[in-house]
């Protein structure tokens, strides 16, 4: 049976003439959002690992982290997910549940058990997710120079944290942070990208092909 919409007390089918409705039309683009949420905590992590501020303000990661790199990333992902952007939604999804998780581990999990392992284990945590970021990489190719740029880096920085644990050197850590410092610049630069074409309506930052 034809749809049926009923205008000023008259049914009328819904035909080939009425014009299609689009289930996400009414959805903003939310990549600059969860872009611009994983730049901010990636940007003040990194600074910290980088030796710019004391490490004794760590503690300042952990509600941004919950927030807005955890919780503004998640609700992100769900909208990607209702405009049918697979890519999107996965990526979105998974650093929102990194930086929840970041949160969870460093403030509410007893590690104290683990001993000098401690850096293994943070080593392994790293190493996976180095891993799914680098597969992400792979299919940001199809995306725009800009997002390659962000995926790229952040497996660099994945890599280096990572070793670095596993090997308990600061040299590392303080290189990774620096790496996330230009990962968080670049996610900043996307996420300028994507707002400021939707209030100037025209490409105003360059983000390259896509496919």
């Amino acid at each position: 049976m034809s749809d049926i919409r009923t205008t000023r007390g008259t049914a009328l089918p819904e035909t080939a003439t009425t014009p299609a409705r689009v289930p996400d039309a009414h959805l903003a683009d939310p990549a600059p959002l969860g872009l611009g949420a994983f730049a901010m905590t990636t940007f003040v992590l990194s600074v910290i690992n980088a030796g710019w501020v004391p490490e004794t303000v760590v503690p300042v990661v952990f509600p941004l982290a919950l927030a807005y790199g955890g919780g503004a990333q998640l609700l992100a992902g769900m909208w990607e997910f209702a405009k049918g952007n697979t890519f999107g939604a996965t990526a979105f999804s998974s650093y929102g549940a990194f930086w929840i998780s970041f949160w969870w581990l460093n403030g509410h999990t007893d590690l104290s058990k683990a001993g000098s392992d401690l850096g293994k284990g943070v080593g392994l945590y790293l190493i996976a997710w180095a891993i799914f970021t680098a597969y992400m990489t792979v299919a940001a190719l199809r995306v725009n120079n800009a997002v390659l740029t962000v995926f790229a880096l952040l497996t660099i920085t994945y890599v280096v944290l990572a070793i670095g644990e596993f090997g308990g050197s600061s040299g590392l850590a303080k290189l990774g942070g620096y790496l996330g410092i230009l990962t968080a610049l670049a996610a900043w630069y996307a996420s300028f990208a994507g707002v400021s074409a939707f209030t100037y309506k025209r490409q105003l930052a360059p983000v390259g092909p896509r496919e």
